[in-house]
């Protein structure tokens, strides 16, 4: 899917600027310990509610898979030798994207040039993006999903090659449709923006890529009828001292799974997602999720990283479905590979 990457990617029109660096958290810190607002640096809206609004970015955990290799066992940090070794690569693939965007015509390779992504401006401390379980593995399958189809995605169409009978034989983020609200905000190769909006009794999240909107109720109303479901799920969020808590339901089953882009076996209707959204710094703020789908996954888990504003940061148009070539090219040439076998098999 090479095609969708370069004409999705290319809609962006541009890309971040500038990033300056913040702290994240300490080595050793374990994932029970709760982030806490330093003081001074929790502003509030002018209706007294904790001030989150802005564009917030998880580039800094781009590459940072989401269950934990087995080298590192429980270790959720890295040592500080293997940050300044990640720091050096950093540095590296920053000094390679400067010198590709003012000597575009040297570039080695076919793919796009290297700054039309993102990047991290600093090292993701985690080894994970699951913290609990302690090992930092996604939960086994029950029997029930196990038989559920897995569509393909980017890289699975480009590694297995397989012919596209449908569009419904790639997933709901290949088709433009939705992430869903997990594989929204973790980080991925670009378009890792969240636009946070508030407004007395409302916060509203703009996800850049495929361009999600959430509206979030907090006055405590109660959830949406059951028979009322959605790819993103129905928000409602109240406030536990500075921290945002979001507990979503009602998700259609059976369409975006627990990874970036929403790809992995795909979750069913009986996902519930507790989010919380704590800012710990002027331009840091702690993101959790905790993932209960009994129908999906033998236990509940958790994924935790940090987003971070950044100056000039904002999100940009993503015109998904304008740029979406690569579908019209999947299901066309695999038209015209069996044209091509059925005519090759007349002539024997």
């Amino acid at each position: 899917m090479k095609n969708l990457f370069l004409r999705s990617i290319a809609s962006l029109a541009a890309v971040a600027a500038i990033f300056a660096l913040t702290t994240g958290p300490a080595i050793g810190q374990t994932a029970k310990q709760a982030p806490v607002a330093k003081n001074g640096t929790q502003p509030k809206t002018s209706w007294g509610d904790p001030d989150l609004q802005g564009t917030w970015t998880s580039d800094d955990c781009i590459g940072t898979p989401l269950s934990r290799p087995a080298n590192f066992g429980d270790r959720l940090y890295f040592t500080e030798q293997e940050l300044a070794q990640r720091q050096s690569q950093l540095a590296k693939q920053q000094q390679n994207d400067l010198q590709e965007s003012v000597a575009p015509d040297q570039r080695v390779g076919t793919g796009p040039p290297a700054h039309w992504g993102e990047r991290a401006r600093r090292p993701c401390k985690q080894t994970s993006l699951i913290v609990d379980p302690p090992d930092g593995k996604i939960p086994d399958l029950v029997p029930e999903a196990r038989t559920r189809k897995v569509w393909l995605n980017a890289a699975g169409y480009e590694a297995n090659n397989p012919k596209a009978d449908s569009w419904e034989d790639f997933g709901y983020y290949i088709r433009c449709i939705s992430r869903g609200v997990t594989g929204s905000i973790f980080p991925v190769i670009y378009g890792n923006g969240q636009q946070i909006v508030q407004a007395p009794g409302y916060v509203s999240i703009m996800q850049e890529m495929v361009h999600e909107a959430r509206v979030i109720p907090m006055d405590g109303r109660p959830h949406a009828s059951p028979n009322i479901r959605s790819y993103m799920g129905d928000p409602r969020g109240h406030w536990e001292g500075n921290t945002l808590v979001v507990e979503t339901t009602n998700f259609l089953g059976n369409k975006t799974g627990i990874g970036g882009n929403g790809n992995g076996t795909p979750t069913s209707d009986a996902l519930k997602l507790t989010e919380r959204y704590t800012r710990i710094g002027p331009n840091e703020m702690h993101y959790e999720v905790s993932i209960d789908d009994p129908k999906t996954f033998t236990r509940p888990f958790k994924v935790a990283f940090p987003l971070t504003q950044e100056p000039g940061y904002q999100n940009f148009e993503y015109a998904c479905h304008e740029g979406n070539y690569a579908m019209f090219d999947s299901l066309s040439g695999a038209r015209a590979q069996e044209k091509r076998a059925a005519e090759a098999a007349k002539k024997k």
